[in-house]
């Protein structure tokens, strides 16, 4: 009687251990692994479906898992700082349990893999925009003729801006896209505006912090850089508005001008074909006046 209460409450305290599993998200990640003798899978579907077999079988048990992309490269890194053979399961586990606790990782619902991979892809690219926004904008420094520090100030302003954008009148949820050309690639962040019983926009503190930044760069940076709002409202056609920045303000597009832009894929310049009933208008002059605005950097 002792022993079957000892495995039961074993048994109940393992369902409180929450878990982390570390996937090879695409191909090109599996092949790299596989020069790891220890690594003794050969076939990348047959290693996904065992993975997703794994994580049903967790979620059947009561057991809360969450799944984080497995970087072959950061992997060879963190062996070669931590002193690790990296040919090792033990390795390989000691890895992951570092990207639970630092890395990006989405939980698993009891959702298909090929649900959960393309979200799993979006949150890592994500975070790897923001971190780097962030660094760009740390390192920047003081204005040379007042002293202040430019990635701060060019912060306020971008949240200035975003909150105005945001406030702009009309009904119905938006979503919006910023896309900064940085060096050979695009930064580009997404914010989604709720609405409250009486109309009042609602938003996600991260996803602001986050979308606010990565204007702040083309801010700072004096790059271009395009905001495009779609709005959805019941009962009438979702409708597109934008805005590129000039200096630290933003300019409405016109009708044709924000077509041009949601028709033109942000990274590839690759046309888009339009979505039917979508309508593009002309964007709203934003009053971006604030106390603080007179300086540009």
């Amino acid at each position: 009687m002792a022993e079957t209460e000892h495995e039961t409450a074993r048994r109940d305290l393992r369902r409180e251990v929450a878990g982390t599993i570390g996937l090879l998200a695409d191909e090109e990640d599996f092949a790299a692994m596989r020069r790891y003798r220890t690594f003794t899978f050969g076939d990348h579907q047959a290693y996904l479906r065992q993975a997703e077999g794994l994580l049903r079988t967790l979620a059947s048990q009561g057991r809360h898992t969450a799944v984080a992309l497995f970087d072959p490269e950061e992997y060879a890194e963190f062996c070669a700082e931590s002193g690790l053979e990296p040919d090792t399961p033990d390795s390989r586990t000691r890895f992951t349990a570092e990207l639970a606790s630092t890395g990006t990782t989405v939980p698993y619902e009891g959702q298909p893999l090929a649900e959960l991979l393309p979200d799993l892809i979006d949150e890592a690219v994500r975070q790897a925009t923001w971190e780097y926004a962030t660094t760009l904008l740390a390192r920047i420094g003081d204005c040379a003729i007042c002293g202040e520090d430019i990635g701060r100030a060019a912060f306020r302003r971008a949240s200035h801006l975003v909150t105005r954008a945001i406030e702009t009148p009309g009904p119905g949820p938006r979503h919006l896209v910023c896309s900064v050309p940085s060096g050979p690639e695009t930064l580009l962040a997404a914010l989604h505006v709720g609405c409250d019983s009486e109309g009042n926009p609602q938003v996600d503190e991260t996803e602001t912090l986050e979308f606010t930044t990565v204007l702040a760069v083309a801010i700072a940076t004096h790059s271009s850089a395009g905001l495009v709002m779609r709005t959805s409202a019941d009962g009438t056609p979702d409708h597109v508005q934008g805005w590129r920045l000039h200096g630290e303000r933003l300019l409405p597009l016109t009708a044709a001008e924000v077509f041009d832009a949601y028709c033109t894929h942000a990274v590839s310049g690759e046309l888009i074909a339009p979505e039917p009933g979508i309508e593009y208008r002309p964007a709203p002059v934003l009053d971006d006046s604030e106390p603080e605005d007179g300086h540009q950097h």
